[in-house]
C-alpha cells in the first residue's frame, strides 16, 4: 500500500484512462475524488468500486471548461479528505480535422479543456497540496509527433502542457512537490477503441503493433505518484508502445 494515507484528485476519472488511474491509486491505498461530466451513474459505481477496496472515495460533477467549477472540485476534495497529496490532470477532449475548417468555437474549446483547465486546477490544488505532493498530467503522443493530418489544434493543445509541466516543476520543487507528464499512445477506450474504423492504422505508427491498455497507463501513474518517484520531476514520459520512436 505504498499511498496509504494518500489523497487523489483524479479529473475526467470516470472512464477510460481515468478510471484505470483512479482505481490504481485505490488499490496502491489512497483515497480517491474523481470529476466527471455527465455519467453519474458511471462516477457512482467507479466509488463503489473504490470504497470495495477500503478506501474513501468520492465523485465531483465538473465540466473542465467551467473554472470555478473545477476549483470547487479542488477545494471539495481536499475538504473531504482533509488532505490533497496527488493531482493528476487527466480529463481532455480531441478536437481533429482540417485546420481551414476548425471554427473558433472549436479552438476555444480545446484551449479551455486541454490546457486552462489543467492550469486552473493545479493552481487551485498548489495551496492545498502537502508538501513532497504531485501533480501529474496526462498529455499525447501528438505532443511528440504528429503521424497524420488534421492534429493541428490537439497537438497545440497537448504540447502546451510540456511548458506547464518543467515551469510547475521549476516553482514547486522547493516543496519536494513533483511535477510531471506522460504521453499515452492509442489507448483501448471507448473513445478511441482498438477496434474502431482507424484502429489498423494507428497500431502501425506504434512500434509494438498494438493498443495500449489504460492500466498500462495508470502503472506509470503509480509510480510517479509512490515513493519510487520522488526524484523524477519535469519529465515527459512516453507510454505510447513506440509511436514517437
Amino acid at each position: 500500500m505504498t499511498l496509504d494515507g494518500k489523497a487523489a484528485l483524479i479529473t475526467g476519472g470516470s472512464r477510460g484512462i481515468g478510471e484505470a488511474i483512479a482505481i490504481r491509486l485505490a488499490e496502491d491505498g489512497a483515497d480517491v475524488a474523481l470529476t466527471y461530466r455527465h455519467r453519474a451513474d458511471r462516477a457512482a459505481d467507479i466509488v463503489e468500486r473504490i470504497k470495495a477496496l477500503g478506501r474513501r472515495a468520492l465523485a465531483v460533477r465538473a465540466d473542465s471548461a467551467d473554472p470555478e467549477a473545477l476549483r470547487a472540485a479542488v477545494a471539495g476534495a481536499a475538504a473531504e479528505f482533509g488532505r490533497l497529496d496527488i493531482l493528476v490532470n487527466n480529463a481532455g477532449v480531441g478536437v481533429l480535422g482540417p485546420v481551414t475548417e476548425l471554427s473558433l468555437e472549436d479552438i476555444d474549446r480545446a484551449l479551455d479543456i486541454n490546457v486552462r483547465a489543467p492550469f486552473l486546477t493545479a493552481q487551485a490544488a498548489v495551496e492545498r497540496l502537502s508538501d513532497g505532493g504531485r501533480i501529474i498530467n496526462i498529455g499525447s503522443c501528438m505532443a511528440e509527433r504528429v503521424a497524420f493530418p488534421g492534429g493541428s489544434l490537439y497537438a497545440t493543445s497537448k504540447t502546451a502542457l510540456t511548458g506547464l509541466t518543467k515551469a510547475l516543476a521549476r516553482e514547486l520543487g522547493p516543496r519536494g512537490i513533483t511535477v510531471n507528464l506522460i504521453h499515452p499512445g492509442p489507448i483501448d477506450t471507448d473513445m478511441n477503441p482498438a477496434d474502431g474504423e482507424s484502429a489498423a492504422t494507428q497500431r502501425g505508427f506504434t512500434a509494438l503493433g498494438r493498443y495500449g491498455l489504460p492500466s498500462e497507463v495508470a502503472a506509470t501513474v503509480a509510480h510517479l505518484a509512490g515513493e519510487s518517484g520522488r526524484y523524477i520531476s519535469g519529465a515527459s514520459i512516453a507510454v505510447d508502445g513506440g509511436f514517437a520512436a
